[in-house]
C-alpha cells in the first residue's frame, strides 16, 4: 500500500536499496540476488495460474472452487456451512475478488477478459442472504479495485480502451442494495441482507438480527467513501461515517477499548472482550487507512486513542492477548487467533516497528513449527484450533515489514511461505485449506481471499519497481487487498471535514505523528535494527520460557509474594487452597482479578479434560499417480486396533470388499489380500467389519459413511467404538471417512483403477522424484512436517461423538450437523472443529534474571503435604462460602463461558 498520509506523501523509499544491502551484509542474512527474487516471483505467478486456472476451468461461474472434488461451490447445492456460506451470493465471488490481482501480476490481457466475463455473467440481484461485511470487502471492494486499475490501464492507452466505467456502475448498483442494512436507529448495519429483497420483508428471510461484530460495522468506510468519491453520490460515505461515529461513542471510556459484539439497536456490548483479532481487527485498520485515504484528522485521533489502549493493555510482547474492556488488566482468554497476524503490518503503517517485528517473529516461529499458522494457538504456543484456511494476513505483514526495513530476512520468510503452500496445500485442482495443521489433512475449500490477497502480497514482496506496470505507491490496500487510488482524497469532497471526536483520554503524544514516518526516522544509522529485535525471540516458541496465561505482576514477585493459586494445582481437600479461594472473593482488586483468572482456568481446564478423553484425527493420504500425496483426507480414528501415533503407518492399494458392508465373510479375499479394504458403514459393528477384512488378509481398513453428503467440513470428528468385547485380536488399523471424503477415493478408483493410500497419524512428506514428474520445477522441496500429532480434537461447545453401531441399525444417522461459525474473512472466521492439546511442558514463567523457573513447584509440594496430613477434609464442608463467592463472579464467569462456546 502507499505510505502517504492523506494528500502529502512521505519519502518511505529513499533508503530502500542502500538500506537493504547494508542490513543484509551486517545482519548475517545474505542478500537475495535479483535472479532469485525473479525466480520466486515467477513461482508465485505459476501458483496463481494453478489456482485461478482451476477455478475458471472447474468452478466458474460458481463463487468458489472446491479443490479436492474439482467443482464449484454453489450455495444451496452443498451441505450448509452456516455463517461461513454468507460470503457466497451466486455472484462469481472468486472472479470479482481476483480482478486487481490480475493487474498486479501483470496479467493485463487476462484482466481484460475477466472484466468482460463479470459484465456479461455476474448477477447482483439474486434471492440470497449474504453478509454485508463480506459483500462489501470482497465484491464491492473487488469491483472498485477493478475499476481503479481499469481506468489506469485505459489512460496508458494499450488495454481497456473500450471501458466506460461499467464496473463502477455495478459497484453503485451493489452499494444501493446494501444501503437498507443501515436502517437502524444506531446507524450500525444489520449483519446480513437479501440481495433481491433487502431487509425485514417476509421474503428477505433476514432483518431479525440484533447483534453484529465491531469489525462488521466498522469496516465499510474505505469502500463506501471510495464509491461516493468515484460517483459523487455522498450517501454511501455518510452512512459508513455514521456507523463509525456510533462505535466510537460506544467505546469503554475508561479503557478506550471496544468489545467484539454490539447490539445494533441499543448499542450495548454483547461480548465485552477486546483484542486485535477476530471480530475487531479491521475496525482499527480502517480508522488509520481512512485517515490516509480521506485526510480527515478525526480518524487518526481515534486510531491513536485506541492504539494507546492496545499497547497499554492488549500488547504483551510478543503476544497480543484479549482483555475485558471494563477490566483491561485481566486477560479474557488464553489463546490468540490467526487473524491478528495482520496487526504487525498495521503497526508498520503506524510507524511502531519494534512491536511489529516482535509479534511477526513469534508468528513465524509458530509457522515453522506447524508449517502454517493454526486458526488459534495458546500463549505457550500449543494448537488450540488446528484449521488453516490459507489465510493471507501473515504474508501481508511480511510484505509491509520488508517494505519498511529492507531486511532480506523477510524475503526468506516469504520463500518459506511459498514452499509450504506448494508442498502441503497444493492439490491437482488448486490449493486446499488445511483441515488440521497437525495431521496435514485438507478441507475442500479455497476461499476467494486466497487469490485476492495471498498471491498479491507474495508477488509484491519479490517484485522490483520495474516488475509492476503501475506505481503501487499511488494506491492504498483495503482489508481484502483491493487497490483504491489516493487521489480520491481530493475528489468530490462534498462531506464537510470536521473533528467530531470528543472526550479523549490524556495521551502521550510523543508517539503520535501526524504524518506517516519514513525510514530515516525509524532506522537512524542502525542497519541491525530489525535483527536486534528478533534475536531475543529466536527460540520463544520451542526452547525459552512460554508466557503463562496470566499477566505476571512483577512487583509482587519482587517483594517475595507467592504466585497465585493455579487451577490445575487446586485440591478440594487442601484447607490452604480453600482459604485462598475464599480470599479471592474479597474486595481487593488484586484478589478479585486472581479469582476471575482462577475461574477462567477452571472452565478451560474442564473443557481441556473433556477434549483429552477423545482421540485425535487421523489422515488418509492418497500417494499414487496423479496425487503423489497432495490430497490428505481427515479421518476419524478407531478405539480398537493399533494406534497410528505409536505404530508405523500403513501403506497399500485400496479395494472394495465384497460384500461392501463387510458384515460377513468376504467373497473376494484374493482381491483384499495385502490391500486396504474399503467397507461401507452400517448393518453391523465396526469391530465386526475389522475382523472380517482382517481374516481375508487386509492390512488395513477404511469405513466410508453411508449417509450421502456427510463431510468432515460440517460434522464433528467421528470415532469408531468397539463392540463391548475384547478387541485385542484386531491387529489392523481402521479409519473412518465421511461420505464426501470417501467419494474422493472411490472416484479416484473409477478413474485410475489402482489407488494407493497411506493411513497415518499425520501426512507424510511427498516423494520428490514423483512430484518432479508432475509438478512445475518451481516447487521447492522444504523441510519435513514438524507438526507433532496432538492427542485431542473436539467441537467447541460439543463433545466428539463416539458412536456404537448395533446390528439392527441398517441406516444409522450421522452426527447432527455442527453449527458452522461465522466466516468473516478477517473478522469472524473460525473452524468448525476446534482443537487443543495438553501442555508439552510445565507452565513456567521467567524470573527477573531471565532464567526459567517453575513457579508452581513450591505450591504443589505444599498441596501434597497438606493433603496427606488432612485426609478427612472434604469439599462439601465448604460449599456455602464458595457458592457465595461464585455468585459475586457470576457475570464474569458467564462471559468466560460465552467466550469458550461462542463462535467468533
Amino acid at each position: 500500500m502507499s505510505w502517504a498520509a492523506g494528500p502529502p506523501r512521505a519519502p518511505w523509499n529513499l533508503l530502500a536499496t542502500a538500506l537493504c544491502l547494508l542490513v543484509a551484509s551486517a545482519a548475517g542474512t545474505a542478500p537475495m540476488s535479483r535472479e532469485e527474487k525473479q525466480k520466486l516471483g515467477n513461482q508465485v505467478l505459476e501458483m496463481f495460474d494453478h489456482a485461478f486456472g482451476n477455478y475458471m476451468e472447474h468452478a466458474y461461474p460458481a463463487d468458489e472452487l472446491m479443490p479436492l472434488t474439482c467443482r464449484g461451490r454453489v450455495r444451496g447445492q452443498e451441505p450448509s456451512r452456516g455463517d461461513v456460506d454468507d460470503a457466497l451470493g451466486k455472484f462469481s465471488l472468486t472472479l470479482i475478488d481476483s480482478l486487481d490481482t490480475l493487474v498486479v501480476l501483470n496479467k493485463t490481457k487476462e484482466f481484460e477478459d475477466a472484466v468482460r466475463k463479470v459484465l456479461r455473467d455476474v448477477n447482483l440481484d439474486n434471492d440470497v442472504v449474504v453478509s454485508v461485511f463480506e459483500t462489501n470487502i470482497r465484491v464491492l471492494g473487488g469491483l472498485l479495485g477493478g475499476h481503479s486499475l481499469a481506468i489506469m490501464l485505459k489512460e496508458k492507452g494499450e488495454y481497456m480502451q473500450w471501458y466506460n466505467d461499467e464496473l463502477l456502475h455495478m459497484a453503485k448498483q451493489l452499494g444501493y442494495k446494501l444501503l437498507p442494512a443501515f436502517n437502524t436507529t444506531s446507524g450500525l448495519p444489520y449483519p446480513r441482507i437479501n440481495l433481491k429483497f433487502g431487509i425485514r420483508k417476509p421474503e428477505a428471510r433476514t432483518g431479525t438480527e440484533t447483534d453484529t461484530c465491531t469489525a462488521c460495522a466498522g469496516t465499510l468506510i474505505l469502500e463506501f467513501a471510495a464509491l461516493s468519491r468515484f460517483t459523487g453520490a455522498t450517501i454511501f460515505e455518510e452512512y459508513a461515517r455514521k456507523a463509525l461515529d456510533f462505535l466510537w461513542e460506544k467505546r469503554q471510556r475508561s479503557s478506550n477499548l471496544v468489545g467484539v459484539t454490539i447490539n445494533i439497536h441499543t448499542g450495548d456490548w454483547v461480548r465485552k472482550d477486546s483484542g486485535v483479532g477476530a471480530g475487531i481487527d479491521s475496525y482499527y485498520e480502517y480508522l488509520l487507512k481512512a485517515y490516509v485515504l480521506l485526510g480527515d484528522d478525526s480518524f487518526l485521533e481515534r486510531f491513536n486513542t485506541h492504539y494507546d489502549a492496545i499497547m497499554r493493555y492488549i500488547s504483551q510482547p510478543p503476544l497480543l492477548l484479549d482483555v475485558h474492556i471494563h477490566k483491561p488488566m485481566l486477560n479474557a482468554r488464553t489463546w490468540m487467533d490467526a487473524l491478528l497476524a495482520f496487526f504487525p503490518g498495521l503497526q508498520v503503517l503506524k510507524g511502531d516497528i519494534r512491536p511489529a517485528i516482535e509479534t511477526h517473529e513469534m508468528l513465524y516461529q509458530v509457522i515453522k513449527k506447524h508449517n502454517f499458522l493454526p486458526e488459534a494457538f495458546t500463549t505457550d504456543f500449543r494448537v488450540h484450533w488446528a484449521q488453516h484456511p490459507l489465510r493471507p494476513e501473515f504474508a501481508e505483514s511480511t510484505y509491509f515489514l520488508y517494505k519498511a526495513t529492507g531486511d532480506p530476512y523477510y524475503l526468506e520468510v516469504g520463500k518459506t511461505l511459498i514452499e509450504n503452500l506448494n508442498k502441503y496445500a497444493r492439490v491437482p485442482c488448486g490449493f486446499a485449506a488445511m483441515k488440521d495443521v497437525r495431521t496435514g489433512s485438507h478441507e475442500d475449500r479455497m476461499d476467494s481471499f486466497f487469490l485476492a490477497e495471498m498471491f498479491k502480497y507474495l508477488y509484491l514482496l519479490f517484485a522490483d519497481k520495474e516488475d509492476i506496470i503501475f506505481d503501487i505507491e499511488d494506491y492504498i490496500f483495503t482489508t481484502e487487498a483491493h487497490l483504491l487510488p489516493l487521489w480520491l482524497s481530493t475528489t468530490n469532497q462534498s462531506i464537510t471535514k470536521k473533528n467530531i471526536t470528543s472526550e479523549y483520554t490524556e495521551l502521550d503524544d510523543s508517539n503520535f505523528d501526524w504524518t506517516c514516518p519514513n525510514t530515516q526516522i525509524l532506522f537512524p544509522n542502525d542497519p541491525l535494527y530489525a535483527q536486534s529485535i528478533r534475536e531475543p525471540l529466536k527460540n520463544v516458541v520451542d526452547k525459552s520460557c512460554p508466557r503463562g496465561i496470566i499477566r505476571v505482576r512483577e512487583e509482587s514477585f519482587r517483594s517475595g509474594a507467592k504466585p497465585p493459586l493455579r487451577a490445575r494445582d487446586f485440591m478440594a481437600t487442601n484447607p490452604e487452597h480453600l482459604e485462598i479461594l475464599k480470599k479471592m472473593g474479597a474486595a481487593s482488586s488484586i484478589d478479585a482479578e486472581d479469582g476471575l483468572r482462577f475461574m477462567q482456568e477452571m472452565i478451560e481446564l474442564s473443557s481441556q479434560q473433556q477434549k483429552e478423553q477423545q482421540l485425535p484425527p487421523r489422515a488418509v493420504q492418497i500417494v499414487s499417480h496423479p496425487f503423489f500425496g497432495r490430497v490428505v483426507l481427515t479421518a476419524g480414528p478407531a478405539q480398537f486396533g493399533p494406534d497410528l501415533s505409536k505404530h508405523k503407518e500403513t501403506r497399500g492399494f485400496v479395494v472394495s470388499s465384497k460384500p461392501y458392508n463387510g458384515c460377513s465373510e468376504l467373497t473376494n479375499p484374493e482381491a483384499v489380500l495385502g490391500k486396504i479394504a474399503l467397507v461401507q458403514r452400517g448393518q453391523c459393528m465396526f469391530a465386526e467389519k475389522a475382523r472380517n477384512i482382517q481374516n481375508a488378509g487386509a492390512i488395513g481398513g477404511i469405513v466410508i459413511d453411508d449417509n450421502d453428503g456427510s463431510s468432515s467440513d460440517t460434522a464433528p470428528l467421528f470415532q469408531m467404538a468397539g463392540d463391548g468385547k475384547d478387541t485385542d485380536d484386531i491387529k489392523i488399523p481402521m479409519l473412518f471417512l465421511f461420505s464426501k471424503e470417501g467419494s474422493i477415493i472411490l472416484d479416484a478408483i473409477r478413474e485410475y483403477e489402482e489407488v494407493e493410500v497411506l493411513l497415518s497419524d499425520k501426512a507424510k512428506d511427498r516423494d520428490p522424484e514423483m512430484e518432479n514428474e508432475e509438478q512445475p520445477a518451481s516447487e521447492n522441496e522444504s523441510q519435513n512436517l514438524s507438526a507433532e500429532p496432538m492427542p485431542s480434537s473436539s467441537q467447541e461447545g460439543e463433545h466428539n461423538l463416539v458412536e456404537h453401531e448395533s446390528p439392527e441399525e441398517s441406516s444409522p444417522s450421522i452426527p447432527p450437523e455442527s453449527s458452522s461459525p461465522a466466516d468473516l474473512d478477517r473478522v469472524a472466521d473460525r473452524p468448525s472443529e476446534q482443537n487443543s492439546q495438553p501442555p508439552e511442558n510445565p507452565e513456567t514463567s521467567q524470573n527477573l534474571d531471565g532464567e526459567c523457573t517453575d513457579l508452581d513447584n513450591k505450591p504443589q509440594e505444599q498441596s501434597e503435604t497438606e493433603e496427606d496430613s488432612n485426609p478427612n477434609v472434604s469439599w462439601g464442608k465448604k460449599v456455602q462460602p464458595i457458592d457465595s463467592i461464585l455468585a459475586d463472579w457470576s457475570e464474569d464467569i458467564e462471559a468466560f463461558e460465552m467466550m469458550e462456546k461462542d463462535e467468533l
